[in-house]
């Protein structure tokens, strides 16, 4: 009953290399190349943006190009310690207060978009008040980059062979290895199961698609001489892909028990919302909020 085109998951390791010397080990991980790629990137093309004044309000950029650099430390700190504290507030609360320690083993993973998020607010804002930035406009500037971080960040999640969907039957279901293909339904028709691929879902959506959009508005719609505009749509573009793609993304292992075999953290009904649906919902208000206060003023 496996489709026939189902595909088998490629011979990929989280690692792309490891060096051992004595005692000492290091692992270059693909999942911390897509973050650095990201980072500069992000700091690469946002510095084109500031050597346009073009773009910007009255043709003035809201900061000097070579200032970027200086934003670049403050974002990584705010995306590692907010992405950190969300994943064990929002995903495994209960688990890192009993062991408070494994807190800052960042990286065996373990890390939240939503408080990623926060803390680059966070520390935007900061770097805003001390250096007399703007804060809409520069956010706008982080705004149009960040689609590239999170697409790469899933494509990395997708090598690593986690957080993948829920079962299907649909031709390019993938079989991850491990639980992934033994953990199937107790009604599912086969004794492997592959899963929908969502990591690729949200690559697609969340990065490529996010990005191309954003890009279209700021360089051919002059979107930044409306603060708050491209903010809004990458906050609001997020929201949905994310809730969207969730109906297809299977349930972070916390929230499933037998009674609630989806994972919904909220019952409407016969409908449920997941974790991060109900993360995601309020970023969709929040960008529209945002939209429609650029367009007002």
């Amino acid at each position: 009953m496996l489709s026939p085109l189902a595909i088998l998951f490629p011979d990929l390791r989280p690692e792309i290399f490891t060096l051992d010397i004595g005692n000492f080990s290091f692992a270059l991980r693909w999942y911390a190349l897509a973050y650095i790629a990201g980072f500069l990137l992000g700091w690469w093309i946002i510095q084109r943006l500031m050597a346009r004044p073009a773009l910007w309000p009255g043709d003035t950029a809201p900061m000097a190009p070579a200032k970027v650099e200086g934003l670049l430390t403050w974002v990584i700190i705010g995306v590692i310690l907010g992405g950190r504290l969300g994943f064990v507030l929002f995903y495994q609360a209960g688990y890192y207060l009993e062991y408070p320690s494994q807190i800052l083993r960042i990286w065996e993973g373990g890390m939240s978009f939503h408080g990623g998020l926060a803390g680059v607010i966070v520390a935007g804002l900061l770097y805003c008040r001390r250096h007399g930035v703007p804060p809409m406009q520069l956010a706008d500037a982080m705004a149009l980059v960040a689609p590239i971080g999170i697409g790469l960040g899933r494509v990395a999640n997708f090598i690593n062979a986690e957080l993948w969907g829920r079962p299907t039957l649909a031709p390019w279901g993938v079989i991850f290895p491990g639980p992934a293909a033994q953990d199937c339904p107790w009604d599912w028709p086969s004794t492997i199961c592959a899963r929908h691929p969502t990591q690729l879902y949200e690559a697609a959506l969340e990065g490529a698609l996010l990005f191309a959009v954003l890009a279209w508005l700021v360089w051919r719609r002059g979107a930044l001489k409306q603060p708050g505009l491209v903010t809004g749509v990458f906050i609001a573009g997020y929201g949905l892909a994310r809730f969207t793609v969730e109906f297809w993304r299977q349930a972070d292992a916390q929230f499933i028990t037998p009674d609630n075999p989806l994972g919904h953290v909220l019952s409407l009904g016969p409908l449920g919302v997941s974790m991060g649906q109900m993360l995601s919902l309020p970023m969709v208000l929040i960008g529209l909020a945002l939209l429609w206060q650029a367009r007002r003023t």
